[in-house]
């Protein structure tokens, strides 16, 4: 039987798991918080460096994140900020074994909602996490929006206005990480790396990229009076209303 502490919504009479995400650098950590926490019953994900975590949360959906500090290629902190940043309303537990008053403070006050130092009970995490879960029961679902572009991350539908668009894939991410960073200039390179995951560019993947941008902006932006996607020459791309 499923435990009620994992449960995270209904779906045609039915629970359905809640989704986590540890950040681990650890193997040996990272398993047994999987084991442990797959046996009550979530469903769980691991990123194992700073990078991977970035990646996995500007793609994917996660109730709860379970972040270490001390992780190789970025911070978690960084993590931490790139999360609040574009306005995701993921709860963040840190487990780190940095434990100073100056690191717990620093910690909350870049937008956790708690802190636990290691080596912890499991137990103990359990609970925090239980009260994670009663804090964020009411919070809205997932949902970005931007003039009269609406993205739906639960049910991965986007509309404009009462019109629903039908997107790839690979044109739902394009058109999320755009929308995170609404206002902001989105380079190539950053498409490169945070949404085809490659860590090197080229001329070949430049073209793929824009070519990219031109259907979504077909998609989004033909016929309307506002333009919302918008090309920055030699510099990259933006989501935002207006000319």
């Amino acid at each position: 039987m499923q435990r009620a502490s994992a449960v995270s919504d209904r779906v045609d009479g039915r629970t359905t798991p809640m989704r986590l995400l540890i950040v681990e650098d650890e193997q040996k950590v990272a398993m047994a918080l999987r084991e442990g926490l797959e046996g009550e019953g979530y469903e769980v994900t691991i990123a194992s460096t700073g990078a991977e975590a970035f990646s996995r949360v500007n793609s994917d959906t996660f109730e709860i994140v379970l972040l270490d500090l001390t992780l190789p290629e970025r911070d978690g902190l960084e993590i931490l900020a790139a999360l609040r940043q574009r306005r995701l309303e993921t709860r963040v537990l840190i487990l780190t074994a940095r434990d100073t008053l100056d690191d717990r403070v620093k910690g909350l006050d870049s937008g956790a909602d708690d802190y636990l130092v290691k080596p912890f009970a499991f137990a103990e995490l359990l609970a925090r996490m239980r009260a994670l879960e009663r804090r964020g029961r009411m919070a809205p679902l997932p949902r970005l929006t931007v003039h009269d572009l609406a993205m739906d991350m639960r049910t991965r539908t986007v509309t404009r206005g009462s019109q629903v668009i039908d997107l790839t894939a690979l044109e739902f991410e394009l058109l999320e990480y755009l929308m995170r960073f609404e206002g902001e200039v989105v380079s190539r390179d950053t498409l490169a790396r945070d949404v085809w995951h490659e860590r090197g560019r080229s001329s070949t993947l430049d073209n793929v990229i824009d070519v990219h941008i031109a259907r979504l902006r077909k998609k989004i932006d033909l016929d309307q009076p506002t333009r919302l996607i918008h090309t920055v020459r030699g510099v990259g791309f933006m989501v935002r209303e207006g000319s």
